[in-house]
């Protein structure tokens, strides 16, 4: 006979199911029954709780700290964790650490991501953190299932997991100075405008540069006969929504924390007729990063500037536009 006392709860915010009799999600470490849910639908995701404690398999990892948390993770034996370097906080000498090596290191190097990601196999405890205040993130991936994270969020993920990483396929070219302007427009289009006019013999107005909106790759974390876990870094709170199958959403491109990969993207390029237009330069010009669902995506609410010239795409990726 079934105990009719023992209930089911599903996370709102992993969709792991559990018993619901603790005071945290053991899959991801969120408070049990705390929905905060905006008029607009997002979901915001309230930061794991100093001390948690999340199941990893035989495994398990603790949250320590509000401000810029660690996480100690205390490993079975023969149960492990890979991660790059810069993450790595502290361990104990029972824990073995070796190379986890990466195709295409020429790719991944250029663009600034780790050529060797470490791998660490217990028994013993290690401990992970970030080097930037935020709140870290717990990302259960269940059997069958993937998901994919911004590229330099990642702070560790459990060594079951395939490990990819893909080209995002947002990128534009421009010619001139680096940092002749920014998307705050104003200051930076009137100096554009001006050193064009004074300068316009330089050579390095005629040097193309790339620019990466949402990073050059993407980390993708595949899940295949077993779950795993994905911890990851993020910039102030944290919020989710469920896109429907069709449905469009523009977000700023370093906002973007994770999502599903049946979600899709594009950039998408605002340009308002208001303001002052310089030679080469497209005035104001506000860019975007197109997603459509079906699938889960999640926001950072505090992440970096996007750098924009200001100057005439020279060459880019296929986007969407809207003129106004």
């Amino acid at each position: 006979m079934s105990d009719a006392s023992v209930t089911s709860y599903t996370c709102p915010y992993c969709r792991s199911t559990s018993s619901g009799a603790e005071t945290t999600c053991p899959s991801c470490g969120a408070p049990v029954d705390i929905a905060r849910r905006t008029t607009s639908g997002w979901v915001e995701q309230p930061a794991i709780p100093d001390m948690t404690r999340i199941q990893m398999g035989g495994s398990t990892m603790q949250i320590l700290g509000k401000l810029a948390p660690a996480a100690d993770v205390r490993l079975a034996s023969g149960e492990g964790v890979m991660f790059p370097q810069h993450s790595l906080l502290w361990q104990e000498p029972s824990v073995q650490v070796d190379n986890l090596r990466l195709d295409g290191a020429w790719n991944r190097m250029r663009a600034g991501l780790p050529v060797v990601m470490l791998e660490a196999k217990g028994p013993g405890t290690i401990s992970f953190s970030a080097d930037r205040p935020g709140e870290l993130v717990a990302i259960p991936v269940q059997a069958g299932s993937a998901v994919d994270v911004r590229e330099h969020h990642m702070i560790a993920a459990t060594s079951g997991l395939g490990f990819e990483w893909y080209d995002s396929g947002v990128w534009f070219v421009t010619s001139g100075s680096p940092g002749a302007g920014s998307q705050f427009g104003g200051s930076g289009l009137l100096k554009l405008g001006m050193d064009a006019v004074l300068d316009s013999d330089r050579g390095d107005r005629n040097e193309t540069e790339y620019h990466y909106p949402l990073g050059q790759f993407v980390d993708r974390f595949v899940a295949r006969d077993r779950p795993g876990l994905v911890l990851a870094q993020a910039g102030g709170n944290v919020f989710l929504r469920d896109l429907a199958d069709g449905e469009n959403i523009l977000v700023k491109p370093p906002a973007l924390l994770y999502k599903d990969p049946g979600v899709a993207w594009q950039l998408h390029v605002e340009f308002p007729h208001a303001g002052m237009k310089f030679w080469r330069s497209w005035g104001n010009r506000y860019m975007w990063l197109r997603l459509w669902g079906p699938g889960r995506v999640a926001l950072q609410s505090s992440y970096d500037r996007l750098e924009d010239p200001g100057t005439d795409f020279r060459d880019s990726c296929q986007y969407t536009q809207h003129m106004w």
